[in-house]
């Protein structure tokens, strides 16, 4: 197969996106498919890797670090060259006539969904006041342009499942993984305070502020805290006036991922508590490295989580500091090994194993209706287990 992973808004501290754009291809490579990236930067270049080719598209920047190709015919032009078998699309908005010129040319196309736009809206605006209506008809629109939708986690497949249903297209969940050789846990000095942690970027729709003010009213209680901040965005200035006087440090990016385990494995918990999350790959990094996770009680994180591995609560505070004291109140040993195997349920090679799957029921356009048939059942049958699901060829 060649497969062609196209992908707007990343940018050089992009975290979840790049990194499971990273861990896919390598696992397309390894699998003897031809991976080809296509990526918007500060000017045009093409680059051929161990990972396969790598386009680099010139795009303007819209904010927050991030650039857009702002021209799909661009992206349209390198497709027609490469020719891909499929492509698979990480945006929903922007690359849709690149779906649409895929649906045109015969090549299988496939929507990796990482938001459910609804809720992540309203957590950048601050308002719950964005249109179901406008959303509904996008998401119709979307699933007509595509030949299956892949979505990380239940709270995900909820945003598509009924317009889906109406247009045949298939919704296949396929949860991410984490890098259990590089995410592991470290040997811990002892320490006085309780240590919270928060790697993400620090943008309204990943909620820090709700991650800050959470160690805040444990500070207020009198309980002795640290809470160690990683990762850059517009809102750091605001986190700084929520955190005041409480114990709280911001450590800015880190571009290292065995660095970032070992933060993550010197906390006793790690505050990943955005309420919208559709998956929560800093959950999983957190519970590879030994490291317990709070998180809100609804989401694709909190599908992450179980009774072992850390707790969970409403999107409040208050409730929230009561999580982290129910699940530091467990031994040591046990809550840190409970993470780790919660993990270890979600190695990248079965994340790629089943987007070999779908991408190959979707790369021969005249296996498209049996592909869908047998995505669809396959996803019946995987929708009562939490393991990720496998499809067979």
């Amino acid at each position: 197969m060649r497969i062609a992973q196209l992908a707007n808004f990343v940018g050089p501290a992009s975290g979840g996106m790049r990194t499971a754009l990273r861990a896919l291809g390598a696992g397309y490579v390894e699998a003897g498919c031809r991976r080809l990236l296509v990526v918007p930067g500060p000017e045009d270049a093409r680059t051929s890797t161990p990972l396969g080719d790598v386009v680099q598209l010139r795009a303007p920047r819209v904010g927050g670090g991030y650039r857009l190709i702002v021209e799909p015919w661009r992206v349209t032009e390198v497709l027609e060259q490469w020719e891909p078998t499929s492509i698979e699309l990480s945006d929903k908005l922007t690359l849709l006539p690149v779906a649409r010129w895929a649906r045109r040319s015969g090549v299988g196309s496939v929507l990796l969904s990482h938001e459910r736009l609804g809720d992540m809206l309203a957590l950048r605006t601050g308002f719950d006041a964005t249109s179901k209506v406008s959303i509904g008809l996008l998401n119709r629109l979307l699933v007509r342009s595509v030949d299956a939708v892949v979505v990380t986690s239940e709270y995900a497949r909820e945003e598509f499942q009924e317009a889906a249903d109406a247009a045949d297209c298939p919704v296949v969940r396929v949860p991410l993984g984490v890098d259990l050789d590089t995410f592991r846990p470290h040997a811990r000095g002892p320490v006085e305070e309780l240590r919270l942690v928060h790697a993400g970027r620090l943008s309204r729709e990943k909620s820090p502020h709700l991650a800050v003010a959470t160690a805040v009213e444990l500070h207020r209680r009198g309980v002795p805290i640290r809470l160690d901040v990683y990762g850059v965005g517009p809102h750091r200035d605001e986190l700084v006036d929520i955190a005041g006087d409480a114990p709280v440090r911001f450590r800015g990016y880190v571009d290292s991922p065995a660095r970032l385990s070992r933060a993550l494995a010197h906390a006793d918990v790690a505050l990943s508590v955005c309420p919208s999350e559709t998956f929560g790959l800093a959950v999983l990094e957190a519970l590879a490295s030994g490291t317990p996770v709070v998180t809100a009680d609804r989401g694709g994180a909190r599908e992450l989580v179980d009774a072992g591995s850390g707790a969970w609560a409403d999107p409040d505070p208050v409730a929230l500091a009561d999580a982290v004291l129910a699940a530091t109140a467990r031994p040591v040993a046990a809550r840190r090994a409970a993470a780790r195997r919660r993990a270890e349920r979600y190695p990248w090679s079965t994340t790629v194993a089943s987007m070999l799957a779908v991408h190959s029921s979707v790369a021969m356009p005249a296996s498209r209706s049996r592909a869908r048939r047998v995505i669809s059942s396959s996803t019946a049958a995987a929708a009562t287990t939490s393991e990720p699901i496998t499809i067979a060829r």
